[in-house]
């Protein structure tokens, strides 16, 4: 294996990425790897996956609907979260009026 012209075939992907962190999509690879797993990963691992055969570069369409999963996935985790640290108190009328008033003596 020639590794200068693998290592500068990686560099000149790398280079055509625009975006810090590309969308990939994964491809069917003989050690069992499966198609169609859509990732965010750097630029770097990116380039390699591209050179590697094992991924490629997510078109528009397939990068704005998996960031629109992943908003609505940590948008659902966040409120979720949300419902579990809310705490509800029950107290008696008396208590809650001498709560008031307590409070308004002040």
């Amino acid at each position: 294996m020639n590794l200068k012209g693998y290592y500068k075939n990686i560099r000149e992907t790398e280079e055509t990425i625009t975006e810090e962190f590309p969308i990939v999509v994964s491809l069917d690879t003989p050690e069992g790897g499966r198609a169609g797993v859509t990732t965010e990963v750097t630029r770097a691992m990116a380039a390699k996956g591209v050179v590697e055969r094992w991924a490629r570069l997510a078109s528009d369409d397939e990068a704005q609907s998996f960031r629109e999963a992943s908003r609505q996935a940590r948008r659902a985790i966040q409120e979720e979260d949300a419902r579990r640290k809310l705490q509800v108190t029950v107290i008696a009328d008396s208590d809650l009026r001498d709560l008031r008033e307590a409070v308004r003596s002040k």
